[in-house]
């Protein structure tokens, strides 16, 4: 009977949810950067809504929410990965509270963390290793990736790295592959 509950309110939030993101169809103010640099490190097929629906599920579009662990911006940069990131990539001149370069900053990332993920796999979940990287770290998708391998699991498809990421991030697995989820809720929304 739970379970039945639990399973209902479920299919009754999710519209909710979807509902709740088609409002950043109406917020336009960055798509600008999101699609010149989608373009700029992703190539002009690259569809920008991914991203713009990242800084959704980061910061809802908001460009001065810093966290507590200390991540700025619309594309929440942490200081030392802004850091890294304008030393490698002279294109990045601004600093990681201005919009512009945060986004710059955040897609630039995920570019880095989408050559990681060059395997053989659906471009779907090479998107949700990309995402999952970025919010759980690589490193802990790779050593997921590894357990789901020992596992005879297909380590190249996100939906085996779901279980077997709670065994390297614990409880922050959750926050992993809600983050994953709603980006994708996200992105399916906007238009």
């Amino acid at each position: 009977m739970m379970k039945k509950l639990l399973v209902a309110s479920l299919l009754f939030l999710i519209p909710c949810q979807a509902q709740a993101f088609e409002r950043y169809n109406r917020v336009v103010k960055y798509d600008k950067y999101f699609s010149k640099y989608s373009k700029r490190y992703f190539g002009p097929s690259f569809d920008w809504r991914f991203f713009k629906a990242q800084a959704v599920a980061e910061s809802r579009l908001v460009a001065n929410v810093k966290s507590r662990a200390g991540a700025l911006g619309v594309m929440q940069i942490m200081p030392r990965t802004f850091k890294e990131i304008t030393r490698k990539e002279p294109g990045i001149r601004g600093n990681r509270s201005q919009p512009r370069w945060n986004i710059a900053a955040g897609i630039y990332y995920d570019r880095q963390i989408w050559n990681t993920w060059k395997a053989e796999r659906p471009f779907r979940d090479r998107i949700n290793f990309m995402f999952g990287s970025y919010n759980a770290g690589k490193g802990n998708i790779i050593k997921a990736q590894r357990i789901a391998k020992k596992e005879g699991l297909n380590s190249n498809l996100w939906k085996s790295i779901e279980p077997t990421l709670r065994r390297v991030t614990g409880r922050r697995s959750n926050e992993t592959i809600t983050y994953v989820k709603k980006i994708n809720n996200i992105k399916g929304v906007l238009r």
